[in-house]
């Protein structure tokens, strides 16, 4: 499988920089929409072709025109598409807080003296784990601040840890990482442990923005983070997540800039993102920045449908900084995975007497305490399907070959009975009477939409699991 994306200025970009802010605002400041181009873009993406920087320009201006409505329609169509109605579900475990970068919008900063520093021992990282999966979570993101404690040696000692975790039906299947940086030998150590993917935020593409934010540490150092998955890439690590922070600087720029990332991966290395993310900031201890860049949420629920048609194949992470209200509004269209049940001061899963927040130990305030049970029941209510899966990081459906799939839009093959497959899991360990009954219609709903040689495998897979057996996948 061979893309075509845009030519990039330097014939052989690997490891280099590749942001242009000029060239981001040329195409913001020089774009004009109209109707028929909105239109035209519109189609081309439904056609599952990602947009070049011009058209998705054509989307950004298209805001707070007639059109809008347009756009939003498009990226559901897209995402029903592409992805069907299934939502992937995770939850971050934070591994260590320490750090030693000084970025002003974050809790963990050095410079923050009233934050509680800790890192899990290997009895309670086990211990959380084991909480977790007894809630049914399968899929975990492993955090970890930006410190020398935090060797590739000990993020996958602690990617082993998790995987080796099993407690009664439970187990961990995907472990993917944020963590800082590392270079090439690093990545490649990482990648050795098994993890799926290795997900870092530039959290701002413009450059200038970035000295205002990073005061200190080896976050200072805006290019060597940009091109931080070009060494994973380098080092085999084939699936990657970006993202930005929305709220430190303009965010039609930035959603530009992930596209300009985009184009980068798949120029240099024939695949794109696995995942984009797009968090917004939050309340963190001693916060400072003075918010003349903050998302309000109308233009939250905007950014959201343009990055859908902008990259029709490629995960978008919605995360619990949103409030459930927006998360439910902005779901529909386009977003593939989202967090449930998340809880970010170290050791909380495991201790159920901690449910009120507490700044002085986490990153900043989310904004959806749910838990995964809650979460799981309005998915249902609201006609999605919760999914769990993670058989295309284990049948090597991953990087290249994943684009193979996902392009085209041939994944919901996979996706649909997958998703039955791990919901069936949920109902059977984990569900209450009430979910299960609501899970159960669903099952049976969406089977409905398989091919009929499909729909019968999977039904022979269900009532496998119902005798007891797990992780049965296509």
């Amino acid at each position: 499988m061979r893309f075509s994306p845009e030519k990039l200025k330097i014939p052989d970009q690997r490891m280099k920089p590749f942001i242009d802010p000029e060239e981001i605002w040329s195409f913001i400041n020089s774009t004009k929409p109209d109707k028929q181009r909105v239109r035209d873009v519109i189609a081309k993406s439904l056609d599952k072709h990602r947009l070049s920087m011009e058209e998705t320009a054509v989307l950004v201006n298209s805001v707070g025109t007639d059109l809008f409505d347009e756009i939003r329609h498009g990226a559901k169509e897209l995402k029903d598409k592409v992805y069907g109605n299934r939502i992937v579900l995770f939850a971050p475990l934070y591994v260590g807080n320490k750090c030693t970068n000084n970025c002003q919008y974050c809790g963990f900063r050095v410079s923050n003296r009233d934050a509680i520093r800790k890192t899990l021992t290997d009895d309670e990282l086990i211990k959380e784990v084991e909480a977790l999966e007894d809630n049914g979570q399968k899929r975990l993101i492993l955090v970890y601040g930006e410190h020398p404690d935090y060797s590739p040696e000990y993020i996958a000692h602690s990617v082993k840890t998790v995987y080796g975790v099993k407690k009664g039906h439970g187990e961990i299947r995907r472990v993917n990482i944020n963590a800082a940086p590392l270079d090439i030998e690093g990545f490649r150590i990482v990648g050795e442990s098994g993890i799926g993917t290795y997900q870092i935020f530039q959290e701002t593409y413009n450059p200038e923005a970035y000295k205002w934010y990073h005061l200190g540490g080896k976050k200072r150092d805006f290019e060597y983070r940009l091109t931080a998955l070009d060494r994973a890439q380098e080092a085999g690590i084939d699936d990657v997540g970006i993202g930005a922070l929305f709220g430190l600087y303009d965010w039609r720029y930035e959603v530009l800039g992930l596209l300009r990332h985009t184009n980068h991966l798949e120029a240099c290395y024939n695949v794109g993102p696995h995942t984009i993310s797009f968090p917004r900031i939050k309340d963190a201890l001693s916060l400072n920045i003075d918010g003349k860049y903050q998302t309000s949420d109308e233009d939250f629920k905007k950014l959201v449908p343009i990055l859908r048609l902008a990259v029709p194949y490629t995960g978008l992470i919605l995360t619990a900084r949103e409030a459930p209200d927006v998360r439910k509004d902005v779901m529909q269209y386009g977003v593939s995975q989202i967090d449930g049940g998340t809880k970010l001061e170290l050791g909380s899963y495991s201790d159920s007497q901690n449910e009120v927040q507490n700044l002085n130990r986490e990153q900043f305030k989310i904004s959806d305490a749910r838990s995964l049970a809650e979460v799981i029941d309005e998915l249902l209510t609201n006609d999605y399907l919760p999914s769990f899966c993670t058989s295309c990081y284990r049948m090597g459906r991953t990087g290249e070959h994943f684009m193979e799939f996902s392009v085209p839009g041939f994944i919901k093959r996979f996706c649909t009975p997958n998703a039955i497959l791990t919901l069936s899991e949920y109902i059977c360990d984990y569900a209450t009477d009430e979910v299960a009954e609501k899970g159960w219609k669903a099952v049976e709903k969406n089977l409905q939409k398989l091919e009929s040689g499909v729909m019968q495998n999977t039904k022979d897979k269900i009532e496998r699991i119902k005798k007891g057996e797990r992780d049965l996948y296509f």
